[in-house]
């Protein structure tokens, strides 16, 4: 009896054992599904953030303007059809297809009629009344004639007139951004054109009057920038040159001197400048 009870014992620690090694065979198991559930969705978490950090980088590209490596002076969205660019200058002829976005401010679209592209060549200015002072522009007709058929349409029909300027860059480029009638960045005249007398060495002196657009060539449309100091744009396609400040430098420079409303290096301007008007003049 005594054997009997003895090899009992034995059986039923022999049972428990392998109780045990079951459990903690399906204990490892459970641990190695929780290890493999957490890996994948980590890897889902940062492939979701990657993507949506991606999306907000280029999602500004469609509806922001950019004059710098964005570049963020930007202009009107660019059409999602991608309308072909506007003939150069030398073609002797200038389209200004639909954009994608409807007009910010109502506008008509440039007229251009290719037996009169002398008259589009002749000189004019433009005079930009702000509240911190006159600034005159000579545009550079006979260069960027289909820009300054643009310009001279969106001024005329008053497009500018009390329209702020939302942008000041005071770091890596230096210009003043405006032309957006609603101040956010991504207005524009609901019609898009292509570059034209884009320099070829990036350079864009103290002075100059260029168009702002997207990373597509072919989204220039209201926006523009004026730049105070010396500044290098190493875009492929550059960004089009239609004036020259004659007058009024020194505003844009002592705005630039205030510096931005939250001190970056780029933002709306601490002095808020608006267009109250602008007018077109001889040149």
């Amino acid at each position: 009896m005594a054997g009997s009870s003895k090899r009992e014992r034995q059986l039923a620690r022999e049972h428990y054992l392998r109780q045990q090694a079951r459990r903690a065979q399906l204990a490892a198991r459970r641990r190695r599904i929780q290890q493999v559930t957490a890996v994948v969705v980590s890897v889902v978490v940062v492939v979701a953030a990657v993507a949506f950090l991606a999306q907000m980088l280029n999602g500004d590209d469609s509806t922001s303007a950019a004059a710098s490596p964005d570049t963020s002076a930007a202009s009107t969205p660019a059409d999602s059809s991608s309308p072909p660019a506007s003939p150069s200058a030398a073609a002797g002829e200038c389209s200004y297809p639909k954009s994608a976005e409807q007009a910010s401010k109502p506008v008509s679209i440039p007229k251009y009629d290719k037996a009169k592209a002398a008259d589009y060549r002749k000189p004019f200015s433009a005079t930009l009344k702000t509240n911190q002072g006159n600034i005159v522009i000579e545009l550079a007709a006979d260069k960027a004639p289909c820009t300054a058929n643009s310009f001279r349409n969106l001024v005329t029909s008053k497009f500018y007139d009390s329209t702020p300027c939302h942008r000041l860059t005071t770091e890596g480029i230096f210009v003043l951004q405006c032309g957006d009638p609603t101040g956010k960045g991504g207005g524009g005249p609901g019609y898009s054109f292509g570059v034209e007398n884009a320099p070829k060495d990036g350079s864009y002196p103290p002075g100059t009057v260029a168009m702002a657009r997207t990373q597509d060539p072919n989204s220039n449309g209201s926006q523009f920038f004026l730049v105070y100091k010396d500044t290098a744009l190493p875009d492929p396609s550059g960004y089009t040159i239609f004036g020259t400040i004659t007058q009024g430098l020194d505003v844009v420079t002592k705005l630039a001197k205030a510096g931005t409303a939250d001190g970056s290096g780029d933002g709306a301007p601490k002095n808020t400048v608006t267009i109250e008007s602008a007018t077109i003049g001889k040149g």
